[in-house]
């Protein structure tokens, strides 16, 4: 269904479709960054984020990608003559582990194929052998669908005092279930066009104390994502930097949107449009490109099995008022994925399955 004016509904894995009112709270008047209305804004925005991430540390605010919160993440964690364990499966944690390295960090690797999922025996059997400042995992793979057992990793860490878990949850946190400090992470980064259903162009993430305390043996942080600096300003309820305050307008209301909503009732509409993602596939012939049992609330990647072609498909449902996606990387068109996260409802998704019915003439 094409929006009133003329622009295709996202179905796409981010940027996702942001409501009217979202887009909306962008438009406050300007205020500076250095003001006490913005110290105000910013108090706000803590209090919710710490909600959300379900922990009692700071959530830092940065006007980046969460690629940028990447490197931050492994430029404050890892020590120069320590290793890292980087958990890879996916054009993203591929991604990752390349920053670590590109920031000079020796990184080791456990490498699933795509689709597959990491487990905790994984992640133990290489902490016996070796000792790492930080576990590197992504929650929810973006290219592949996979969400991988987060809370079981987190156990395994948590026996090694010195062992920092960090977590790249851009595009599961608020889709699919998060519990920054239950779970032992460390750092939970995320960015906001993903299930936060935000315009691009800024990150969050969950600190713990002992990630500070680690920034303190590193030399080189870099600046811009030294969160030594960012802390210093987060306790004046600021940031280094010229923040992007209008997202921030638009955060401050969606948080009250998602915490209206709650945490628990926001993860079970994603789960339920996911069931719903994978009953349709299946029934189609299609098959599920993630590995049973670890397949994401917020993305299906759905197994081209029919060998349809991908872009007929995309082109047939802008034609419906959709913007689809035809696969990511290695595996474009091999597969193709179905977005089920953010604001998007049941009803909505309905259309979605319907209008690719009509193109496959079922």
């Amino acid at each position: 269904m094409m929006t009133k004016n003329g622009h295709p509904r996202l179905v796409i894995p981010g940027p996702v479709e942001v409501r009217p009112e979202i887009l909306e709270a962008q438009t406050e008047w300007m205020i500076g960054h250095r003001s006490s209305a913005f110290a105000d804004l910013f108090a706000r925005l803590q209090t919710k984020l710490r909600q959300v991430f379900l922990t009692e540390s700071r959530v830092f605010v940065s006007g980046s990608s969460g690629t940028g919160l990447w490197e931050g993440a492994s430029r404050n964690c890892i020590r120069d003559d320590r290793k890292a364990l980087h958990l890879t499966g996916g054009a993203f944690s591929e991604r990752w582990a390349e920053i670590s390295q590109l920031n000079g960090k020796q990184v080791d690797i456990i490498n699933v194929e795509w689709g597959q999922a990491h487990t905790a025996e994984m992640v133990a059997d290489a902490l016996k052998k070796e000792t790492y400042d930080a576990v590197c995992v992504v929650h929810n793979e973006t290219s592949t669908g996979v969400t991988n057992p987060i809370k079981e990793i987190g156990e395994v860490v948590k026996q090694y005092n010195d062992t920092l878990l960090l977590v790249d949850t851009v595009s599961g946190f608020l889709g699919t279930e998060l519990r920054a400090d239950d779970w032992g992470i460390d750092i939970a980064l995320t960015s906001s066009q993903k299930a936060f259903a935000l315009p691009p162009g800024i990150a969050f993430a969950s600190v713990s104390d002992q990630v500070l305390e680690r920034a303190k043996q590193v030399t080189n942080r870099g600046y811009y994502f030294d969160f030594l600096e960012l802390e210093k300003s987060l306790q004046k309820n600021n940031t280094p930097s010229t923040p992007p305050i209008a997202l921030m307008f638009a955060a401050d209301k969606q948080l009250d949107d998602i915490l209206a909503e709650g945490l628990e009732n926001r993860w079970t509409r994603h789960q339920q449009m996911r069931d719903m993602t994978h009953q349709w596939a299946l029934d189609r012939d299609f098959g599920l490109f993630a590995q049973d049992g670890y397949r994401s609330n917020t993305v299906t990647t759905v197994d081209n099995s029919r060998g349809i072609d991908v872009n007929d498909m995309a082109k047939f449902m802008k034609g419906k008022g959709f913007e689809m996606d035809k696969g990511y990387g290695k595996i474009k068109g091999k597969t193709f994925r179905i977005a089920h996260m953010g604001d998007m409802q049941p009803t909505t998704l309905e259309e979605v399955l319907g209008g690719l019915d009509e193109f496959l003439g079922a």
